[in-house]
């Protein structure tokens, strides 16, 4: 089962994928997988039936129960070479069970793609694959085999294994896509500029599915991105132009259809809300009315809730989709001007609000997942996040964009503590100072700062004086847009990892 060339990164997901496949248990096995829209599921799982002789089939939004039944039947006929008529009529029970069988003497793979929608009219599903795989582990007669059942609408996919559900206990792979990264990305799109790289994943994340609706070709340059923003994103015509990309997202999980309550919420975390304190202010709601709705959006993948390290009661909210936010920072501030043709001059307007709020938060969050990746750097250090720390003889609060810490009995060992900056200026000595002093003040708090590197995230380098200093210190590590995105080697790397 040779992954094809066609699928590009997902190495440890195709592997899971063949190890589920693969697997010697001659009894039925049950996979789950899932990811937001675009993310490249159906692409992956295409080429997993194809690599492995199985059957490939996708339920179809809006389509009732017997044309579904009837598609299916159709797959299934033309996979095994023969008319559609001889099992035209079945029901789901005798259909599954002949997919199963059909596909079960290859070794291969019955993928059933979007079942949310399938479910839509025919709830019974998962307790019929659920009846299938208990005939099959008694040994009465029910085919061995493999399924993989996949969907978008991540609160129902999340729900299959949940609580009294009919596959909770039955599932041997759950595996969840995420988007690509931004190396990834960059490759995917044909980006041959870091620095362009990291400013459309601002935009629209590591999702590939976005690439193939864009009308024109990417941008090869920072400076391309002029005219390429208002002609993709920020032009009315095109397909990834988001006149409300929230609740288009909505939309697509029946939970959370006509709910103006969650779409609220994701709009209030995209314009910078960050806690429920704040999105209750904004919505003129008690936080605590919005509790329940914040653990639906969260556990459905809508939001992403971290809690600070250091002050665990302290919740950072925010919204996993890039384009959702670019579109209520950017689209929406700028609609008259986009709705007149004049996308270019609203591109200009909010370039500024674009670095500030859009890039630059996005550019931490890039520089934190690029150190949990690296394990050289972060040391002993289980978590990597952002925090805030007070400085009681300054009094003031300072935010670090960047700290990996281990954390027990309420003391952190800290390993690095890093800022991040997407701004247009090269970082500077000011930046390493107030690294010390931040260094100090953790220090102050009590934590374990004696091991702790000093990192420097910058989108456009570093000034020479700063990269002599920190060669001369030897705590001090410099990564660049290239590190991030190419995986060259940063400009500086602390002494003790020579």
């Amino acid at each position: 089962m040779q992954k094809p060339q066609r699928v590009l990164s997902r190495d440890a997901e195709w592997k899971a994928l063949e190890q589920f496949v693969r697997h010697p248990d001659p009894h039925l096995r049950l996979g789950v997988v899932s990811g937001r829209r675009r993310v490249g599921k159906s692409f992956v799982l295409r080429a997993l039936a194809e690599a492995s002789g199985g059957l490939y089939v996708t339920a179809v939004a809006e389509e009732g129960v017997v044309a579904s039944r009837r598609r299916l039947a159709g797959d299934i006929a033309r996979h095994a070479g023969v008319g559609s008529g001889m099992i035209a009529d079945a029901s789901w029970e005798e259909l599954l069970t002949t997919a199963i069988e059909l596909t079960s003497r290859r070794p291969g793979v019955l993928v059933i793609d979007e079942l949310p929608y399938w479910m839509g009219h025919s709830p019974e599903l998962p307790g019929l694959l659920q009846l299938l795989y208990d005939r099959s582990q008694a040994g009465e007669g029910a085919p061995g085999g493999r399924v993989i059942v996949c969907g978008s609408a991540m609160s129902v996919m999340n729900e299959l294994l949940s609580g009294t559900k009919a596959l909770r206990g039955r599932a041997a792979l759950d595996l969840r896509l995420a988007p690509f990264d931004l190396g990834t990305t960059a490759r995917h799109w044909g980006i041959g500029d870091p620095a362009a790289a990291v400013r459309v994943h601002a935009i629209l994340g590591g999702s590939p599915g976005y690439r193939n609706l864009a009308g024109v070709p990417a941008p090869r340059t920072v400076a391309d991105l002029d005219e390429w923003v208002p002609a993709t994103v920020l032009d009315p015509r095109q397909a990834l132009f988001s006149g409300s990309e929230a609740e288009y997202l909505l939309r697509e999980d029946p939970k959370f259809t006509g709910s103006a309550l969650h779409y609220a919420i994701i709009n209030a975390v995209a314009g910078g809300a960050s806690s429920p304190a704040k999105i209750g202010g904004l919505l003129e709601r008690p936080r605590t009315a919005l509790a329940r709705p914040l653990e639906a959006l969260t556990s459905a993948g809508f939001l992403r809730y971290d809690t600070d390290p250091l002050w665990e009661r302290r919740p950072v909210i925010t919204v996993v989709d890039p384009i959702v936010r670019f579109h209520n920072l950017i689209t929406v501030p700028q609609r008259d001007l986009v709705d007149t043709g004049q996308s270019a001059q609203a591109w200009q307007r909010s370039r500024p609000t674009f670095v500030a709020r859009v890039l630059g938060p996005h550019f931490e969050q890039c520089a934190r997942d690029w150190l949990r990746g690296q394990a050289e750097f972060r040391g002993e250090a289980g978590l990597v996040a952002a925090t805030v720390v007070n400085d009681q003889k300054g009094r003031a609060k300072h935010e670090i964009d960047v700290v990996a810490l281990d954390k027990r009995a309420g003391r952190a060992k800290i390993t690095v503590v890093g800022e991040a900056k997407a701004t247009v200026t090269r970082r500077t000595m000011a930046d390493l100072e107030r690294l010390d002093g931040l260094k100090t003040v953790l220090a102050g708090h009590g934590h374990d700062t004696e091991p702790a590197v000093l990192a420097l995230f910058s989108l456009e380098g570093f000034q020479p004086d700063l990269v002599e200093a920190a060669r001369r210190r030897g705590d001090v590590l410099l990564v660049g847009v290239p590190t991030l995105v190419e995986g060259a080697d940063p400009v500086v790397v602390p002494r003790r990892f020579f």
